[in-house]
């Protein structure tokens, strides 16, 4: 199992809660951006720079990932192409996507792109609070100790 973040727009305090988590219980963790990212020194962590564009860390991220690996992300794409192929998508606010809850959220996501294309102003998202780094700390650590309960022999 490997750690995918999304790391063009995750929240600095989400990637420092799974950089202590990645050494913690020794798994992998690779960040992936269109930027070179600073990240700290460790057998578990490393980086991966895209090109820039639209996706194109999100299709690197897919095309990479294997059954059973976790990406971090916001992005609904992402979260479909990771459950596709087998893995997994936590968004940094604490929510679990599944197949069934990607798919509800990719059609709400289409939705508002459209009603942003008949310039309706939807808003943005909510402010990150002191509430979804705990949602986010507390699933991620439900996570790894059922996805590492079931690695034991």
């Amino acid at each position: 199992m490997r750690i995918w973040i999304d790391a063009d727009a995750c929240p600095k305090v989400i990637k420092e809660i799974l950089y202590r988590a990645a050494e913690r219980v020794k798994v992998p963790l690779t960040l992936v951006a269109n930027m070179q990212l600073q990240h700290p020194k460790s057998e578990y962590i490393d980086a991966v720079k895209v090109d820039a564009g639209a996706d194109v860390a999100d299709a690197y991220i897919v095309d990479h990932a294997e059954p059973g690996d976790l990406a971090i992300t916001a992005d609904i794409p992402l979260a479909a192409g990771m459950i596709g192929k087998g893995g997994f998508a936590l968004n940094p606010r604490g929510q679990m996507y599944t197949a069934e809850n990607v798919r509800s959220a990719l059609s709400m996501r289409d939705f508002m792109d459209k009603l942003r294309g008949d310039g309706v102003m939807t808003g943005g998202p909510a402010a990150f609070s002191q509430a979804d780094r705990m949602a986010f700390a507390n699933q991620l650590d439900r996570f790894l100790t059922k996805q590492l309960k079931e690695q034991q022999p």
